[in-house]
């Protein structure tokens, strides 16, 4: 929905998987094998992917001073089990976290957060303020205030429902 370019580094993969629920029509592109093949999983890791990405919406949402969209387990619950390594190049000596195994989601989910969070970029992923959306958007606003994935539609909406109800 958004027509933000995306997040940066590693939380792409962050982004790709919240928004992988499209909440006004519902359509999941987890149900399809092209969606689950972009993110790497099987069929048989739906529940937890689900889980992670809907613990994930709430952590955005929170970068966006709003409360959870529903009850879901605490994303440093669905983290905690992802063990990382330090990975030092060396040619430059520079270290990363990577998934000490790089298949499950959880993991190259972990190793993203912990990337952002050394890059100070991670509480800048937020969910879209819309209740009709919640889509994960990077806000690169210079105060880091954004409210909506798409000003042209989200915010436009928010706006239009806030002038109509002055007027009443």
């Amino acid at each position: 929905m958004s027509e933000r370019s995306p997040a940066p580094g590693g939380l792409t993969l962050v982004e790709a998987l919240v928004n992988t629920l499209d909440i006004e029509s519902g359509a999941d592109a987890l149900d399809t094998p092209d969606g689950r093949e972009r993110l790497g999983i099987t069929e048989a890791e739906l529940p937890p992917a689900r889980a992670l990405r809907e613990s994930l919406r709430a952590t955005l949402l929170a970068h966006a001073g709003h409360p959870p969209h529903r009850a879901v387990t605490p994303l440093g619950e669905l983290l905690a089990d992802a063990p990382l390594r330090v990975a030092v190049d060396p040619a430059d000596g520079s270290a990363t976290l990577a998934p000490a195994d790089a298949g499950p989601l959880v993991s190259r989910v972990a190793a993203a957060v912990a990337g952002a969070l050394v890059e100070g970029t991670w509480t800048r992923l937020k969910a879209c303020e819309a209740d009709t959306c919640h889509w994960a958007y990077y806000d690169r606003s210079p105060a880091g205030r954004g409210r909506w994935c798409s000003m042209r539609v989200c915010g436009a909406r928010a706006k239009m429902r806030r002038y109509r109800a002055k007027d009443r």
